[in-house]
Order: C-alpha cells, then structure tokens, then sequence
C-alpha cells in the first residue's frame, strides 16, 4: 500500500475546490438531471449518439492518425453497418461480436450493434484458443465483425468459431457502401434497462466472464463522468490509446465526448516512444489513462519538449499517489479526472473537484467495510452484520445494489449471486463485493488501494490466478502450481509469480514453459517470476499457502529455485540482481 497515499479529505480541501466549481454548474446540473432517468425510460446510447450528430453534425467525431469523420458522416456510416447487420439477421435482443484493434470502424460497428437494439460483444484480441472459443460460446453471437489483424486470433481456435456469420471489415464496408443512410426505426424504441455491451473480465474459474453493460448504466456512466467529473466542452479532442474492448474507452471516453459534443482521437495503441507524437498529430487537450500508461511515460528521460502539448485534463484510474504531482507538474496537466469503476460495478466514483491523490466521490450508496485477509471476504460482527472502517482507514469496497442502482451481473448466474453479500446492515439488503480495497477519506471521498481474490491487476488488465494455475499445468514438466500476485516498487499494480512443483525426474527448462504460457495466454498474464519448490500445500484453495508465498514475494531462499521471465523468445532464466528495476522502467521482459 501506497506510503503517500492521501489520509483524510477535510473542510479545508472543500473551501478551496467549491468555488471554482461555480463554471461548471451547468453540466453538474445535467449530469444531476441525468440520474432521474429510470431503467424503463426510452433512452439509450444509439440514440444519445444520434442526437448528437443532428447537434454537431459537421464536427469531428472521431480522429484517427490525424484524419478526422464527422458527427454527421458518422452517424450515416453507422447507420449502413445497422442496416448489413440486420440484413444477416441481427434484431433486438441479438448480439454482434467484435473482434477488432483499435480501428474507428470497430467503434462504428459496436454503435450499429445497439442502434438495433442488439448487445455488442465487445472480444479481447489478445484472447487464443480454448479461451477465445469460451468467450465467443458465451456470446453465441449473430454476427462477428472481424479486424483482419486479429486474424490470427480466430486461426488459433480448434474448429470453426460458433457465430451465425463472420463479417470482415472489408466486406462489411462493401455491404454498407449500398446501404440505407437513414436511422434505424427501433432505436428510438430501446429502453435503458436493455443490454448495450458484452466486456469481458477475468473469472475466477479461470475462463473470463461476460460483464453486461446496460443502456441504463452507460447512461449513468455519461451522467456521473461525463458530465459532472469529465466535462469535456465541443472545442476538446480526447485521445485514447486504451482497447475498444475496455470501458475505459466505450464506456468512459465515449460518453465524456458524447456528453460534450467533443472528439474522440483514438489511437491504434499505447506505445510510450510515440505517445506524445500522437498526441500533437491528433490536436489532443486531453487523455484517457491507466496508471501504467503514466508510469511509463515518466520513465523515460526527461525533455524540455514535455510541457509543449496541448492537453491540460487526463481521465482515468490507477494514476498511483506517489507520482501523482510529477506527472502533472512534468507534463503540465491541470486537471486530474482520476475515476474508480469495474466493468461490473454498479457505481463509480470520480474525482470532480479536482483534488489530488484521490478517486473522488460517488453521489449513490456505498460502504467501506471490514474485511479477511485469509478469505478476502467482507468480515461479520457476532451479530452478523458488517462493520465499517474509519475515515483514514483502508477495507473492502461494497456498493448497495438498489433500484437506481442496479447490479447488470454477467451471462452466468451463478457467477452474479457470487458477487453478492446479502443482510450487510439490515434484512434484505443486497451489496456487490468489488472486490477492491479503497481508503476511506471522508466527504464521500475513497482512494483506491488494493485488489482482493483470486484476481491481481497488471498492464491494465485483470489476470486470473486460476487461468494462469491451469496453463501452467498443462506443460508435461509441472506437477502442480499456485499463481498470485506480488508487489514492484515502482509499478501499478501486481506482477504475476507462479510457485510450481515438478514431476518427478523432470527438470526446469526456462524457454520451454515460457513458450507454452505464451501460446496459452495473453502476454499480459504469463507470470514474470516462477518460484520451483519442493511441495504446494495441498489445500481447497491454496489461499494459506499463497498469503506466505506472497508476503516471501520474490526474495530468493534456500528452499526453493527462482526464475524471472527475460521475454518471449529469452524465457525463464535464474533470477539475477536488477532484474525488478528493468521491470519498473519498462525494460523486461521483451517481447
């Protein structure tokens, strides 16, 4: 946890931000406004983007490598996707798979997805195999919209991928070319309760999960960040190097530039060498983030060039307290939108007043509880009920699930009523478990310190330990192995590290797993260090075993054999001194 991390948040913080607030009361009162709408309302992204373009219809809408499409063009390319998807047989209640990299036209066709009221399933490309055929059974899609660079993606499945019909990008343009421009009747029908996007997380069974993104939530998102915490204004370009397939992207940048009528420069990915070239080439005034992004863009040396950029506010989460006034102060940003949410959340807070080294406020009912270390549960009293932590103290996040705030829950039930802690307070209420440690600062106030679970976050990405446990199995050499993760001075988030027991009369061959993990996993997750040991506690869970082997982290012992993960054609290599602060400046593994 975080040393510099903000305590408390006192009368003195909100004499000073209040009144430069005064602006900005207009869009505060929209966005209030906007947290009326009910779930039965007739309201729904299509038609917010709709509306949009008939307001700023000759107005850059989106941005790419510096070319620009307006809101109206926009709007009519859409609109001819609608129609090529519905002539393949998508309606409401269907869903269209998008398996795309960064790309307008990946983002034209997830718009075209819900305009007819359909769910746009919104895929990982980095996703192979088995966990890729997972994640497309799950959406049993109608119509999968295909990036011919993620080609490769669907070449690794066993068999044919389960879709109604696979659209590439460059058929799907020669369709739409003789399409019908007009708006598609049933979008003004949609109501905001209906399903808008499938993303998709890690699950603790080890194959992800489908999150459901409402029209309702989304429109609450617009509401909460957009209008109150973001408050982009027409004349602002938002630059997002962050997948489509995230919500930071189609949820959070989305709805702030469609809140403001602004820009959406999306940028084909994040690469810390070009970033700010991108930047001045899209006309950005503002970015989209992860904490990671920021880490890296701090790590390389510094130039007298690096205040001449135009952006002045950055939105995103994971921006750590500890760098938090370098960044700003090196790069010239004025305004910090530091936001917590997950994909499944049905709250999220935003750092609206602008203060530092905090995730801001949520206006919706919460609680910061006690929590179990070993179970990573939210702790009961000998009443039963839960117990709140103290302004200043650190627990487990919990947000009340209620009528103006309900919880969409993923494609499996099971996997929703896990999430689920019922009777906290009193009988018959009903909370979701974030997950998430945070620090309650007080006013309303939280900072977000921690994941819980069988879950660690890195790169951005949340890693499933049971995922990572199983694709190491599969390699001949391992007997068994546990998967956590481990703390780097210097980093956002969790390091992945395996410890592993071999079969007997095998031997460690470093570049063999190495190149069995990176053909079973995204790169995100294969484990940066691999810990060989004698024998894994043979519990349910593992949990026991992982909180010592965790708090051990990747200290070398006499017990056991440490390896760290030089890159994709390097492997596995015995640990060696400096090999963590290549890994804080972004230098390993390659590849």
């Amino acid at each position: 946890m975080a040393v510099d991390a903000r305590q408390k948040i006192g009368v003195t913080d909100l004499a000073v931000a209040l009144p430069k607030m005064v602006t900005e009361v207009p869009s505060l009162l929209k966005g209030l406004a906007g947290f009326t709408r009910k779930p039965d309302h007739k309201a729904s992204i299509g038609q917010i983007f709709q509306d949009a373009a008939a307001k700023n219809s000759d107005r850059p809408f989106v941005r790419f490598e510096g070319e620009s499409i307006t809101y109206r063009d926009a709007n009519e390319l859409v609109n001819q996707y609608a129609a090529v998807f519905a002539d393949h047989g998508v309606k409401r209640g269907d869903v269209v798979g998008i398996l795309s990299k960064n790309r307008p036209e990946a983002l034209f066709a997830a718009l075209a997805a819900v305009k007819l009221g359909a769910t746009a399933g919104m895929l990982n490309y980095n996703q192979r195999g088995d966990v890729l055929e997972h994640s497309l059974g799950i959406l049993d899609a109608k119509v999968l919209v295909l990036d011919e660079n993620t080609q490769e993606a669907l070449d690794s499945l066993d068999a044919e991928p389960k879709v109604g019909a696979v659209l590439p990008l460059k058929k799907l343009a020669e369709l739409a070319a003789t399409a019908s421009t007009a708006n598609p009747k049933v979008t003004a029908e949609i109501q905001a309760k209906e399903k808008a996007f499938y993303i998709f997380t890690s699950g603790t069974t080890g194959m992800p999960k489908a999150s459901l993104m409402s029209h309702f939530r989304w429109l609450k998102s617009m509401s909460g960040l957009g209008n109150m915490g973001v408050r982009l204004r027409s004349n602002d370009v938002i630059y997002c190097c962050l997948p489509l397939y995230h919500n930071n992207a189609l949820t959070v940048t989305l709805s702030s530039v469609l809140a403001g009528g602004a820009t959406m420069a999306i940028g084909k990915q994040f690469s810390v060498s070009n970033f700010w070239d991108d930047v001045r080439v899209n006309k950005a005034t503002a970015f989209t983030y992860i904490g990671e992004l920021c880490r890296y863009l701090l790590t390389q040396p510094e130039k007298p060039s690096d205040r001449d950029n135009s952006v002045k506010l950055i939105v995103g989460n994971g921006l750590r307290p500890e760098i938090w006034e370098e960044f700003t102060e090196r790069f010239g940003i004025s305004r910090v939108a530091e936001f917590y949410g997950a994909s499944e959340c049905n709250i999220a807070f935003i750092n609206a007043l602008n203060m530092k080294k905090t995730a801001g406020i949520c206006p919706l009912p919460y609680a910061v509880v006690q929590y179990d270390e070993e179970s990573g549960k939210a702790k009961r009293g000998h009443d039963g009920k839960l117990r709140k932590v103290g302004n200043g103290e650190v627990g487990l996040l919990l947000s009340k699930i209620t009528d103006r705030a309900p919880f969409d829950g993923y494609s499996d039930d099971n996997a929703t009523e896990k999430k689920m802690v019922r009777d906290g307070f009193k009988d018959g209420d009903a909370w979701f478990d974030t997950g998430d440690l945070v620090r309650k600062q007080g006013w309303m106030h939280v900072a977000f310190v921690d994941r819980l679970g069988d879950t660690f976050r890195w790169k951005g990405e949340n890693v499933a330990t049971t995922q990572v446990e199983g694709a190491l199995g599969g390699h001949s050499s391992v007997d068994g192995a546990v998967v956590y993760g481990v703390d780097i001075d210097g980093t956002d988030g969790k390091a992945g590290m395996a410890a592993v027991t071999l079969r007997e009369g095998e031997a460690f061959d470093g570049k063999s797993v190495a190149e069995h993990l990176y053909d079973k996993l995204p790169t995100y997750a294969v484990p940066l260090f691999v810990r060989v040991v004698d024998t894994l506690e043979q519990t349910s869970t593992f949990k026991s075993q992982k909180v010592a082997l965790r708090k051990l982290g990747y200290e070398e012992d006499s017990d056991s054999d440490l390896y760290v993960l030089r890159g994709k054609s390097g492997g596995y290599e015995k640990a060696y001194d400096g090999y963590v602060d290549e890994v804080a400046a972004g230098k390993a593994p390659k590849g």
